[in-house]
């Protein structure tokens, strides 16, 4: 008698045979057996008034729910100038969306849903462009021909973005290597999205057509730490200009990643940079699972091009499904199938990622391209079985299922059960030929999900609407006189400085280097003293109060000044930052009213000390110096605060401990 397949079993010794370990496990060598590979293209939006091709404002976002008007489009694909369709076209037809924009008349206009050419570009988006890619080393074109990219999830209603190449061949510094860069372009923003559920995708207009730069850099990162550097890099630099937007959703990166004999898979919209290590390094791993699943299915399956799914329909009556899910759909008269997969035992249970398997590869697929909401399938090999072994017993049967095979059991709407079928077969087909270009979403644990059939590299031709724009010698040398520092100096400078490096990435990020610069300049304040307040005090206020829509950080620098001025210590200004963060018109003298700050001698605070050790020992007991003297600064630290540094304060109270031994 065989013994029963354990697909749990199955999910950990392929987990080990692909070699997959923890990030944090992960070396060097881990990388370069499997081969990785990966690039970013780095999105940040440009700080402009009006939009790329057209005068509405910039940067006015509406809410949720508030718009004046909605407008519906079909995609549909159509033939290209060689007679062929392009397979994101074609999986976007598959989906039969309803596309739906939100319109608010403030933000939007008649260019954005394609019903005018577009206007003259924006002057001064290209002038920022051009300003960056000379930072980033780029060659800077003679000419700037604006092209069409096409865009075939919706996201852009005319169905392509205007975009145009500024600078080529460049290169940003890391710690112990050079990253190459492509290109820097300059091109439209796409809608945001607001739902996607079932066959309908609604977004909203108002960032549509803002200025946006595309920094891409060639595929030189070997590491996931390398991807994360690189991408924080162009970010710093970019922000160091002053003129990109920040915030949520002003800056996202697409990375990239491949392994070797792998294929690029394009990590789309990651937000966050932190993020960039888990994804790349578990992406990576996904593709060499996917290559090993290839390989097995090769030994089982020689004639593997007339492999075909068979399916049978299923009647929910016959089979008394307990699971609330199966139940929910037969109430909405879902549809319930059999799919059987000849010779796919172990795959679907197959390990891909953390947490998921091969089956989720199909799973995800069958919500994108069909449209059916999870759950809409379970599988012979569940981790996580929904139905008892003896109905899959039944299925197998229904199916005349042989011993190798696996099995699905799928449900869902009648009129998308035929694209979850082709679906389906489709995707087990590209098991065959190994990974499969696609765009996927990421999430925070670090894992992805099918999000798009990655479009073709033929994907941009000219725009006929745009005359080129000729950029003269001289054009180009007035903005590469103004240039800020490069990062690579201004990290150089707060080594020099001795500012602690764990602020670096937030001083860069907020590109608060500039007013650092400026408080020791003009102000004589200490720099590591500047650089720790804005890099850790700061940025512990921002995470722990909500700021008033007037907040500036060219008030930490008055209230520097305002300090220097009536001579009070600069320790006091961690006790004023939280109250002018939330009320940035109070006046400073009001903020130390409210915290009661007084003026008292270094004398004055001296003659607490007896009284605080007495009082230590009446309540304490460990009694040794260096708890008393921690405890007395904390109690003395509000007297102090304003009236002399913390650090003199601590040498103060050593000083009076030793003379009472």
């Amino acid at each position: 008698m065989k013994k029963k397949f354990d697909p749990l079993k199955n999910y950990k010794e392929t987990q080990k045979e692909i070699g997959y370990v923890k990030r944090k496990d992960a070396t060097q060598k881990t990388y370069d057996a499997i081969g990785f590979m990966s690039g970013l293209e780095v999105h940040q939006q440009l700080d402009t008034k009006t939009k790329l091709f057209c005068n509405c404002p910039a940067g006015l976002f509406q809410k949720m729910d508030e718009y004046d008007a909605e407008v519906i489009r079909h995609m549909r694909p159509t033939l290209s100038e060689l007679g062929e369709y392009d397979g994101t076209a074609l999986m976007e037809f598959k989906t039969k969306k309803n596309i739906v924009y939100r319109i608010k008349n403030e933000t939007t206009c008649t260019y954005e849903v394609d019903d005018t050419p577009p206007f003259p570009v924006n002057k001064d988006a290209v002038e920022k462009a051009i300003e960056i890619s000379l930072l980033s080393k780029l060659n800077i074109v003679g000419e700037i021909h604006i092209t069409r990219k096409q865009y075939l999830d919706g996201s852009i209603p005319t169905g392509f973005q205007r975009t145009a190449i500024i600078g080529v061949e460049g290169e940003i510094p890391l710690k112990n290597k050079k990253v190459r860069l492509i290109q820097l372009s300059l091109e439209e923003d796409s809608c945001r999205e607001v739902s996607d559920i079932g066959h309908t995708r609604i977004y909203r207009t108002d960032r549509l057509g803002m200025p946006l730069i595309e920094t891409v850099t060639y595929p030189d990162m070997t590491n996931p730490d390398e991807v994360m550097e690189a991408a924080n890099y162009i970010r710093f630099l970019n922000r160091s200009t002053g003129k990109v937007r920040t915030g949520i959703g002003a800056g996202r990166e697409d990375v990239n990643v491949s392994c070797k004999g792998g294929t690029r898979v394009e990590i789309k919209g990651v937000s966050h940079n932190k993020w960039i290590p888990e994804l790349t390094h578990n992406e990576c791993f996904r593709q060499w699972a996917l290559l090993i699943i290839r390989e097995k299915l090769k030994k089982r399956i020689k004639n593997h091009a007339d492999w075909k799914i068979t399916h049978a329909q299923v009647n929910y009556i016959d089979f008394k499904f307990k699971n609330k899910s199966l139940k929910e759909a037969f109430d909405l008269k879902h549809k319930f199938v059999a799919v059987n997969l000849p010779g796919f035992q172990g795959i679907l249970s197959h390990f891909t990622q953390p947490g998921k398997s091969f089956s989720d590869e199909i799973s995800e697929r069958i919500k994108v391209i069909a449209c059916i909401e999870m759950p809409h399938m379970t599988h012979s090999e569940d981790l996580k079985p929904i139905i008892l072994d003896e109905d899959f017993e039944k299925i197998k049967e229904l199916l005349h299922a042989q011993e190798n095979d696996a099995q699905l059991l799928i449900w869902g709407p009648s009129e998308d059960i035929n694209t979850a079928l082709e679906t389906i077969e489709e995707r087990c087909l590209w098991a065959f030929a190994g990974v499969p270009n696609e765009t996927r979403k990421s999430f925070k644990d670090g894992t992805t999900i099918f999000e798009r059939v990655l479009p073709g590299a033929d994907r941009m031709y000219p725009d006929t609407d745009s005359a080129p724009i000729p950029l003269s010698d001289e054009y180009i040398e007035n903005i590469r006189k103004r240039l800020p520092t490069e990062i690579v100096e201004r990290y150089k400078q707060l080594k020099e400085w001795q500012v602690p490096e764990d602020t670096y990435t937030y001083i860069f990020s907020k590109n608060l280097y500039p007013l650092i610069k400026k408080i020791i300049t003009d102000l004589n304040v200490n720099p590591r003293f500047a650089g720790s307040f804005l890099g850790h005090t700061m940025k512990f206020v921002e995470g722990h109060y909500k700021p008033s829509s007037q907040w500036s950080y060219e008030l930490v620098y008055d209230l520097f000044k305002f300090l220097k001025e009536k001579n009070i210590n600069y320790s006091i200004m961690k006790y004023m930052l939280p109250h002018l963060y939330q009320h940035p018109k109070m006046d400073f003298d009001s903020i130390l009213n409210i915290i009661k700050f007084k003026k008292i001698t270094a004398e004055n605070i001296k003659e607490h000390i007896p009284f605080f050790k007495e009082k230590f020992y009446s309540i304490r007991r460990k009694k040794d110096d260096k708890s008393l003297i921690e405890w007395i600064m904390g109690e003395l630290r509000m007297f102090a605060a304003g009236n002399m540094n913390f650090n003199e304060l601590h040498q103060l109270i050593e000083k009076e401990i030793g003379k009472s031994k």
